[in-house]
């Protein structure tokens, strides 16, 4: 089996986070970026098929050299290859077109993305792309078993849990529950030195426009002051929320 992990370059949530050129431009000074976290448990539950079932782990990324230093980090937890395409990920289409462009030249038979990314929480990339290969794709993805080429997923949805049944060639939009938070792998010494000798192939962008265009950046408001309610006072509770709050 030949497995496909797409890797997002995202900053690491305790990065303070600010704008630029009238918040239209990220500011990236400082700012220390990962692995995607529902990229790392895909990434995870990829390495326990090739683990378990000898299967081929290659990971790509869409961005600029700066991104190497991640893609490097998939290599020392395990990855056997590693493709960055140069190009700016300038929307979700543009993305999505990138990575369905290494797919279908690469043949994959899995291919294991997060279902968002934590820096624009678009959703949209795996979607777009099982729509472009025309592959079988399961959202919310918190389990995967593969037996040859049957697979068996089970995927969060409204209210509980849904257990799907599909076939290969499949691509998954995984999260949190893909694989145990204790069993995210962190790179040791021996993989760091191994990362270092795996091949990683900077490729050239497909023609791609991207569908969106990001207008301005704005933090969300700061939180107002705390009112403190005698507990006895319940009228003036009542009366709070429904008037300021407007939540009753």
């Amino acid at each position: 089996m030949k497995i496909l992990v797409c890797i997002s370059n995202v900053p690491d949530t305790t990065s303070k986070i600010n704008f630029t050129e009238g918040d239209t431009k990220f500011d990236t000074s400082g700012i220390q970026f990962v692995i995607n976290p529902n990229d790392e448990f895909g990434l995870t539950r990829a390495m326990w098929f090739k683990e378990k079932q000898g299967a081929t782990v290659h990971v790509a990324s869409v961005g600029e050299a700066s991104t190497e230093p991640t893609i490097r980090k998939a290599l020392a937890i395990g990855a056997d290859e590693a493709i960055r395409v140069d190009a700016t990920p300038t929307d979700g289409f543009f993305v999505a077109r990138q990575l369905a462009d290494i797919v279908k030249k690469g043949e994959y038979d899995l291919v294991i993305a997060g279902r968002e990314s934590i820096d624009y929480n678009g959703g949209m990339v795996p979607g777009i792309m099982a729509a472009l290969l025309d592959m079988n794709f399961v959202n919310t993805c918190i389990n995967l078993e593969v037996d040859g080429n049957n697979a068996t997923a089970i995927r969060e949805i409204d209210g509980g849990k849904e257990k799907v049944s599909t076939s290969l060639p499949l691509i998954i939009g995984g999260q949190k529950g893909l694989v145990e938070e204790s069993d995210l792998r962190i790179p040791n010494m021996r993989g760091i030195m191994m990362a270092r000798q795996k091949k990683l192939n900077v490729v050239d962008p497909v023609d791609a426009t991207a569908a969106t265009e990001e207008v301005r950046f704005e933090k969300p408001a700061p939180k107002g002051e705390v009112k403190l309610v005698d507990a006895d006072n319940v009228g003036e509770l009542v009366e709070l929320l429904h008037n300021e709050a407007k939540v009753i």
